[in-house]
């Protein structure tokens, strides 16, 4: 006898009822899933976008936003710092060195960040083809901004002021060219146009002093390094203009602040805080604050998918059970054809876990999916850190998870199978 066979043709003689039951169970496997899925490598992009980088450092405001804005680039920063105040704090003894960021134009939506050469080297950056930027209004793509944007090496564009892709406010006296692409990281880099911070200023100042100015300082200044004696990059200001000399009353919109000693991370942030026109922000304080902010709503989601599936056992249980009492008959006549107990108690806990591994893998496919739709719809590939296609090891889990929740809803009715009496279900029929 065929038990597999013979579950599924007792399963299709109650469709309605057997896709309630798989729908009910993958609603909540689906949303356990994108809950999963999210949080985990919600959390793995924050971490490796984050690494290596102990303080950022911002104008007066949110410190969240700062951080967002910043590392992330999700937000706007909160304004920018003047450039003299952060190369007197890059010279601090308890800094070990300093990145800058400038920003404030895009294209197509890709944020330009104007930095310079120790932001490559911060998250291992390499030169997939052409070179990284060494004049003003050059630049070097993140391999998605060169995917999706359709710009190659030697291709000019012209920058909109802000981070929306409207078309507005373009900056058409201005031309990037580019350089170099880079290799693809799978981080937020992917999504930027990086530049020197000389192009930046550029763009936002017309004169044709200032012009002159930035490309002169930038001719004498080109493939400066800032290293000590032992070859090693240390906290100064010439580490912030290393690739070109600021113009009088130049302003970064962060810093990225690497410390020297564990010391630092006490100190500096009060010190900047209460004693500059600065804020600093902590990536790891404010990351665990974010989380801490969703947290709830995650948790609150979590309880109502596994009361979802709490119910979808309870229907699996109650469909087996009424079943059970339709087909009492069938189950007599197979045990005096022979069918011992133990393959009436196989047979329905086998049309359980059937039930319950379908819901179980369309819950699952469907929470792929909606993640994937998610990051289409709302979010540019790779900026949010989300790959709908990668699978994780709890799912693993959640599959066999539901299985025993099947095996448990099954368990009462294959009990009764397996006490079936052959002369009195005959007798009553």
């Amino acid at each position: 006898m065929n038990l597999l066979k013979l579950s599924g043709s007792y399963i299709k003689t109650k469709p309605l009822n057997t896709l309630l039951n798989i729908l009910l169970l993958a609603l909540g496997i689906a949303i356990i899933t994108v809950l999963l899925l999210a949080s985990k490598q919600v959390e793995k992009s924050l971490t490796q976008n984050s690494r290596g980088i102990d303080l950022v450092v911002g104008a007066k405001g949110s410190p969240l936003q700062i951080i967002l804005s910043s590392i992330f680039h999700m937000d706007y920063p909160t304004g920018n710092i003047a450039l003299e105040e952060a190369k007197k704090l890059s010279r601090n003894r308890l800094i070990k060195n300093t990145i800058p960021l400038s920003l404030g134009d895009s294209y197509q939506g890709y944020r330009i960040v104007g930095t310079n050469y120790d932001y490559l080297d911060l998250y291992q950056l390499e030169v997939a083809e052409g070179t990284r930027w060494e004049k003003p209004l050059e630049v070097t793509l993140g391999a998605a901004v060169a995917q999706q944007s359709g710009l190659t090496v030697d291709n000019t564009f012209a920058s909109s002021h802000g981070f929306m892709d409207d078309g507005l406010n373009v900056h058409d006296e201005q031309q990037f060219t580019v350089v170099g692409v880079l290799s693809p990281t799978q981080g937020v880099v992917d999504n930027l146009i990086l530049t020197s911070l000389e192009s930046v200023w550029q763009v936002h100042d017309h004169s044709p002093e200032a012009d002159t100015t930035h490309a002169e300082a930038s001719h004498d200044h080109d493939h400066e390094q800032n290293h000590d004696h032992d070859g090693h990059v240390h906290g100064s200001d010439e580490a912030i203009t290393k690739q070109g000399l600021p113009a009088e009353g130049d302003q970064i919109t962060s810093l990225l602040v690497q410390f020297r000693s564990p010391m630092a991370a006490v100190q500096l942030p009060r010190y900047i805080n209460e004693r500059t026109n600065m804020q600093a922000a902590s990536p790891p304080f404010e990351t665990a604050r974010l989380f801490s902010l969703i947290g709830v709503g995650v948790d609150m989601l979590q309880g109502f998918a596994y009361v979802i599936v709490i119910i979808a056992a309870l229907s699996i249980f109650i469909a087996l059970y009424n079943s059970l009492k339709a087909r009492r008959y069938d189950l007599a006549v197979m045990r005096s054809l022979g069918a011992s107990p133990q393959l009436l108690f196989a047979h329905v806990i086998l049309e359980g876990l059937i039930i319950t591994l379908v819901g179980c893998l369309l819950g699952l496919l469907l929470g792929h999916l909606v993640i994937y739709a998610a990051t289409q719809l709302y979010a540019r590939p790779g900026q949010l850190g989300i790959d709908a296609s990668q699978l994780l090891t709890e799912e693993l889990w959640i599959l066999v998870g539901s299985l025993v929740v099947g095996l448990i809803a099954s368990l009462i009715p294959a009990i009764q199978a397996y006490r079936t009496n052959i002369s009195q279900v005959l007798a009553e029929r």
